[in-house]
């Protein structure tokens, strides 16, 4: 069997930014993804923020990633010539009923270290954002956009250039303890792997029983559907103050490094992991989604929002009446339907959302059970993270 010191499942920013932060460790490392290119699920189809960290509970391991991770990124982007731009957020109270929300967030922002954050009135809002109406905000400068499908190319050619393999069109079918590592079986080939580091996104809890792991919580999937703003009318990113009682931060608009704008996502159940349009579905992927409690718990709590997404889902109407609440002047014929990501979303089985970074760890192997938003922002300082428990699994 071709032997490896560690082999990584998943070629997204988080398995590759594993596997670039041990790249000059001495060890020879193997990264396996079954599609034919890097970044193509999750990491390459989300709105490519380089999140600021205001929104996450301090001392949380999403808040010090993300704060550092961020960091990393733009040094990363500058060094090699990645599209990138920190370019500052504004997040936006429509009306008086969101100032609460509003200085919570601003409160938190202080709280993680991001002083440079600061109130704005709504003449600071026009000036920053001439088509944006608001009766309160707050700038943040820090947030920054970034090419992450980019920097997975560049992370893959970097990692080639030091001997180490990644392998598009494997995808890993089956695991095997052994005395000293694992057997991975993954495309057509079976390896020998010392220590193993899994960073699955939408299918982060399969490969963890694949190890004979049975973690309590599940993945379900949630598709953001994007429209594209046809017209300059954003010139920075634009969003509005999250719903309390919903787990998502609401449709916004992201301006592109490409120079183009997106408005979304919503968020909605999918019928399938790896769904990427309305009628996508998978029986196998609905059932286990369907058949588990803490699915159905969590749709008992959040039903009526989670109806009113699906409505905004297939009413473009609706999707637009979002958006003007933000920016006013828009109208429906400056909006064009355009992509959709679909993100994973760990649930224990009371329905309560995992509301952070999770790994699981054998004495070999580390398990990204959970890495939502803002994973991308943070994945170098996650990927440091878990080559650091690698290397003190090797050294064990």
């Amino acid at each position: 069997m071709p032997t490896f010191d560690v082999g990584i499942v998943g070629g997204g920013c988080v398995g590759l930014a594993t596997a670039y932060q041990l790249r000059d460790a001495g060890l020879k490392i193997i990264v396996w993804e079954k599609e034919a290119e890097p970044a193509f699920h999750q990491t390459g189809r989300n709105s490519g923020v380089m999140h600021s960290g205001i929104y996450y509970k301090p001392g949380s391991l999403k808040a010090l990633n993300c704060i550092g991770g961020r960091e990393e990124w733009v040094a990363f982007a500058q060094a090699h010539g990645v599209a990138h731009e920190v370019c500052g957020k504004i997040v936006v109270a429509a009306d008086e009923t969101e100032i609460p929300g509003l200085e919570k967030i601003y409160r938190r922002a202080h709280e993680n270290g991001l002083t440079l954050s600061r109130k704005i009135t709504p003449e600071e809002i026009r000036e920053i954002e001439p088509e944006c109406a608001g009766v309160a905000g707050i700038f943040v400068p820090y947030t920054g956009i970034i090419d992450y499908r980019a920097a997975c190319v560049k992370m893959t050619e970097i990692l080639r250039q030091k001997g180490h393999k990644v392998i598009f069109g494997a995808p890993v079918k089956a695991l095997k303890r052994q005395t000293d590592g694992y057997a991975v079986h993954a495309g057509n080939e079976t390896y020998r792997v010392g220590r193993l580091a899994a960073c699955a996104g939408l299918w982060a809890d399969k490969i963890a029983r694949m190890d004979g792991l049975n973690p309590e919580a599940r993945i379900v999937a949630f598709r953001g559907d994007y429209y594209r703003l046809l017209v300059p009318k954003v010139r920075h990113l634009i969003y509005p103050v999250p719903d309390p009682d919903f787990p998502f931060l609401g449709v916004h608009f992201t301006r592109m490094t490409n120079g183009e704008t997106e408005c979304g996502p919503n968020a909605v159940f999918s019928f399938k992991r790896e769904g990427y349009s309305r009628s996508s579905f998978s029986f196998s992927d609905a059932w286990n989604a369907l058949s588990f409690s803490g699915t159905r718990r969590f749709f008992a709590q959040y039903w009526q929002k989670g109806l009113r997404e699906y409505q905004r889902a297939f009413s473009q109407k609706l999707f637009h009446k979002t958006l003007r609440r933000l920016v006013p002047s828009l109208q429906a014929n400056e909006l064009a339907p355009a992509r959709s990501g679909v993100r994973a979303l760990a649930l224990a089985p009371n329905g309560e959302l995992l509301d952070d970074f999770v790994f699981i760890e054998t004495e070999r192997s580390v398990h990204v059970l959970n890495a939502p938003s803002p994973a991308a922002t943070a994945a170098l300082a996650i990927g440091r993270q878990i080559a650091e428990k690698i290397l003190n699994k090797t050294n064990s």
